[in-house]
Order: C-alpha cells, then sequence, then structure tokens
C-alpha cells in the first residue's frame, strides 16, 4: 500500500457477510451494461463528484444517473466510498508484510490468530490465502525501533505461530484499484 491507508465509509445496504470471508466467492454476480460501465468508469476517477456532475461526464440524464448509481449500490457493486491516507506524511516511516504459516493443529487456529491480529493498532491490513501462508499482515510502525517494540511486544505473542516470513516494503510501483471498464 505504499504508506497510504484506506479508511472505507460504507453507508450502503449490503446483504450481512461474515466478515472475514471475500464476498467475491459468496455474493452472486451483477450483470451491469454499458452505460453501467461508462458511469463507473466516471465515478472511479473521481468518487467525490456530485451526481450531476458524473451525469454529465457520462452523457446521460441526472435522474438515470442516480438510479444507475442507485441500483448498483444496492446490489453491492459500489460498497462504499474511501478516505485515502498518506500515513507517511503522518511520520509511519516503516511498512513490513508479515506472512505466517498458522499451527493447524488447534481447531481455532485461523479464528483465535485473527482476532488476536485485529487487535493490533498497527495491523492496517489482515489477508487469508490457500497454499502454504496462511495469513499476511500488513503492519506500520513510525520507524525501526516502533517496529521491533511492536514486532517483540504484539506480533511474536500472536496464537498459533508456525513459521513467519517478513518483507520490508521498500517502493510502490502501481497502487491501482480501478477495474478496467
Amino acid at each position: 500500500m505504499g504508506g497510504v491507508g484506506r479508511a472505507k465509509f460504507d453507508n450502503f445496504a449490503r446483504p450481512a457477510r461474515n466478515p472475514n470471508i471475500s464476498t467475491a466467492y459468496h455474493e452472486k454476480s451483477v450483470q451491469i451494461d454499458d452505460l453501467d460501465r461508462r458511469i463507473l468508469r466516471h465515478w472511479q476517477a473521481d468518487p467525490a463528484a456530485p451526481t450531476a456532475e458524473l451525469a454529465a461526464r457520462a452523457g446521460v440524464t441526472l435522474a438515470t444517473c442516480w438510479r444507475r448509481l442507485d441500483r448498483m449500490r444496492g446490489a453491492g457493486v459500489i460498497r462504499g466510498v474511501e478516505g485515502v491516507i498518506d500515513w507517511r506524511r503522518l511520520g509511519w516511516e516503516v511498512e513490513v508484510s508479515l506472512r505466517f504459516t498458522l499451527d493447524k493443529t488447534a481447531p481455532r487456529a485461523f479464528d483465535e490468530f485473527i482476532a488476536a491480529a485485529r487487535e493490533v493498532p498497527e495491523v492496517i491490513e489482515i489477508q487469508t490465502f490457500l497454499g502454504q501462508v496462511d495469513v499476511r499482515l500488513n503492519v506500520i510502525a513510525r520507524d525501526m525501533g516502533h517496529y521491533q517494540e511492536v514486532y517483540r511486544t504484539r506480533i511474536l505473542t500472536l496464537p498459533h505461530i508456525a513459521d513467519l516470513e517478513a518483507l520490508m516494503h521498500v517502493a510502490v510501483i502501481k497502487d491501482e484499484e480501478r477495474l478496467p471498464l
């Protein structure tokens, strides 16, 4: 993420789901047409733009644009708006990706590990995987001394760790979340 954190403001209705499981595998795919794609392209480029401005850019009426956006919000296509914070500008200079293999002999290893990791304020992202790596945590710190403290007192005390690999973040080459619509 390159020193950038995203705070999601999700005020739209969507089906309840398990927060530990990605929606990609559990919600039905929504069909959109070329007009929806055009509106979404303009919305992705400037999500803070007023609906009237998006409508003008997309070449549709305000009512049409509003209805289409509302339908896509209701269907969960548009899940919210993000506030993007540059953590480095606030003095958080160190970013580390930690990859964990968990001791899966404990029946609740994943749940207990994730619950404990959520309590670490410096953990800004948690991802789970199938394969050799079970969980990835993205951790930020003010400096290397702060990172060492977080690592020793909070990360190494997380439950059920069988193996751990740390990757120090150096640079962001590409950080693009837009879909090729």
